[in-house]
């Protein structure tokens, strides 16, 4: 993009550790997902095997998976898709470190449990509003939302987050007209914007990832509507004000009118490693919902 500067020297931190033999889930352990790039999935002796960029050669243990990421320099074999079909496990083609998302591909036995519950959840108005409770309570957590409609507790996060902009422009000097997104023209926002734009879609990707590893559909919301991932959404809001607004006001200054999206992506991992948000997202969605992830015990 016009006045952006070179890319550090410095690796940028990574949120997926690179697959090798000694990373791999232990065979007693259900994982929900392994991440891979640059390098080629292949068969060997009805066995998956994972060939990468420098030659090493690793078999996984596609029985013990709920899912495969394949991100950026990947290729797959049509015989290494039916293994994996064949072992209930899915797979999701990701940008770099599931920074973005772009497809899944689900089995037609694909364990259903957990989307089944949310489905349940969602159709039920009371029930689906109790998530959406949940869901408010972690940000206000002092607060008595019993007996609080949606469209009630929506206003009540419409003003927090307008506070927390200004809160936060304050905080770092940083001068703030209002949020602001045309979609198709990045460039036509402020810095700020900017880096609110990018570190949401990098947030939107990992957790549409994890939502899909785990069994869940990022289609069915319980704030969120007409949007492509309401779930997605609703989710996001639980980790937004320090992934993406904190980062957003922090760096503003500090890339002094120039956006510099290297900066920026280094950031978010940074923040995404220290906060554990691969950690958390299964907890939270269990606490939300209120049900157990059925996909954990799959045997």
């Amino acid at each position: 993009m016009p006045g952006e500067t070179a890319p550090s020297k410095t690796p940028s931190p990574r949120l997926l550790i690179k697959v090798t033999r000694e990373s791999l889930p232990q065979v007693k352990d259900k994982y929900p997902f392994i991440y891979l790039e640059r390098g080629r999935l292949e068969i060997d002796d009805s066995s998956v095997k994972w060939i990468d960029c420098e030659a090493n050669v690793v078999r996984l243990p596609i029985a013990t998976l709920n899912c495969l990421l394949l991100g950026p320099g990947t290729s797959i074999t049509h015989e290494a898709i039916k293994v994996i079909a064949q072992s209930n496990c899915s797979v999701c083609w990701v940008g770099e470190d599931s920074l973005l998302f772009y497809a899944c591909g689900q089995t037609p036995t694909a364990d259903t449990r957990n989307m089944r519950e949310q489905m349940k959840l969602s159709v039920d108005p009371k029930k689906s509003v109790g998530v959406a409770r949940r869901m408010f309570s972690k940000r206000f957590p002092e607060a008595d939302l019993a007996g609080k409609s949606l469209q009630e507790m929506m206003g009540m996060e419409g003003y927090r987050v307008r506070s927390l902009y200004e809160q936060k422009g304050q905080e770092y000097g940083v001068g703030w007209k209002g949020r602001s997104f045309t979609p198709g023209k990045f460039e036509l926002g402020d810095i700020t914007n900017q880096v609110l734009t990018a570190s949401n879609a990098a947030l939107y990707g990992i957790l549409s990832s994890a939502v899909h590893s785990m069994g869940y559909s990022p289609h069915i919301g319980f704030i969120h509507s007409g949007s492509p991932l309401p779930f997605v959404y609703d989710l996001a809001d639980l980790y937004k004000e320090y992934l993406c607004i904190d980062l957003a006001f922090s760096l503003t200054l500090e890339m002094a009118g120039h956006y510099n999206k290297h900066k920026v992506s280094a950031a978010f991992r940074q923040r995404v490693i220290g906060f554990d948000l691969l950690g958390k997202i299964g907890q939270d969605i269990e606490a939300i919902l209120g049900v157990k992830n059925a996909r954990c015990d799959r045997q």
